[in-house]
């Protein structure tokens, strides 16, 4: 049993920057690909950035690139997305998951291929 826990997450202005963090349990973090996904009320999950197990790999939604950024610390079991540029239509709820299966590689947007998820923490930008 995996379990992920985000913090990070608050208030600020159109333009500032935010640091979200994610610690997850588990002697074998190291093996999973780990991924952020973003919610808003009444809509669907949206995909946000992945990494692989191994950190050389990551993937993004074109509407956070150049502006966000994932990283992970293998050593602390942990995942990070760093939010530069931040804008109000990123306000969302932002979700941690890792993942265990081989899909990720297929398709590390889809929320079917994270096994654990996070309660998620509230980000909201003012403009």
């Amino acid at each position: 049993q995996v379990q992920v826990q985000e913090s990070g997450g608050g208030l600020v202005q159109a333009g500032g920057s935010l640091k979200l963090s994610c610690a997850a349990s588990g002697r074998t973090f190291s093996g999973y690909a780990m991924g952020w996904f973003r919610q808003t009320p009444g809509k669907e999950r949206a995909f946000v950035e992945a990494i692989k197990w191994s950190g050389d790999r990551t993937y993004y939604t074109n509407s956070v690139k150049g502006r966000f950024t994932i990283s992970r610390d293998n050593a602390k079991n942990s995942v990070y997305l760093q939010m530069n540029s931040l804008r109000p239509e990123d306000t969302a709820v932002y979700y941690c998951a890792a993942s265990t299966s081989l899909g990720f590689f297929i398709e590390p947007g889809d929320p079917a291929k994270y096994n654990y998820w996070g309660r998620g923490t509230q980000v909201s930008v003012s403009s």
